[in-house]
């Protein structure tokens, strides 16, 4: 039995992190959904995301081991999803992970039964978003709502597209609903 893989993409500050920790602790208790930790080179501490810290040599050493299924780069920094996945979904499990837009061919050849999530937002609330979290200058948040425009274009053929406007209290629930209805029941 093969799983399914849902893989949650969408702009930085569309609010995956918040979709995503919502969903994992609604779902904490159905055995058919996993969550996939992400390692990063960064600080434990550093951003909203629960993920492994690694070090440059601790993860280059994971990818030459080939303990990475999916890895790639993204600002400055490494991610990779670990071998687990392929022991989950060969379980037939239901996994969701925070992705890579810039990775999505590459992870979709390795796994046929990837579904693309694409979480969206409209400019006007990606802005406020952004100007709410106060990390990047103005230049930076024009940066970011020029590139999240490009998410618009992007074609997959099992492509999900999520509306994430409105608050959490309304679009978690939806989140949890869009996961159930991709989960596969296992004995």
């Amino acid at each position: 039995m093969s799983g399914i893989l849902l893989y949650v993409i969408g702009a930085s500050g569309s609010g995956k992190d918040s979709l995503m920790s919502h969903a994992r602790f609604k779902l904490a208790q159905d055995a058919n959904v996993v969550f996939a930790h992400r390692y990063i080179t960064r600080p434990s501490d550093a951003g909203g995301e629960n993920h492994v810290a690694l070090s440059e040599d601790e993860f280059e050493s994971r990818v030459v081991k080939k303990l990475f299924p999916l890895h790639w780069h993204s600002h400055g920094l490494r991610y990779g999803i670990g071998c687990e996945l392929n022991h989950w979904l060969a379980k037939g499990l239901t996994v969701v992970l925070n992705g890579s837009r810039a990775y999505l061919h590459e992870a979709s050849r390795r796994y046929p039964e990837l579904v693309p999530v694409l979480i969206e937002v409209s400019p006007a609330v990606l802005r406020e978003r952004l100007q709410a979290r106060g990390r990047e200058s103005d230049e930076e948040i024009e940066s970011r709502l020029q590139r999240a425009g490009e998410f618009a274009s992007l074609h997959h053929g099992r492509l999900l597209r999520f509306r994430n406007d409105d608050a959490l209290e309304s679009t978690g629930p939806e989140f949890v609903e869009l996961i159930r209805s991709h989960e596969q029941v296992t004995s």
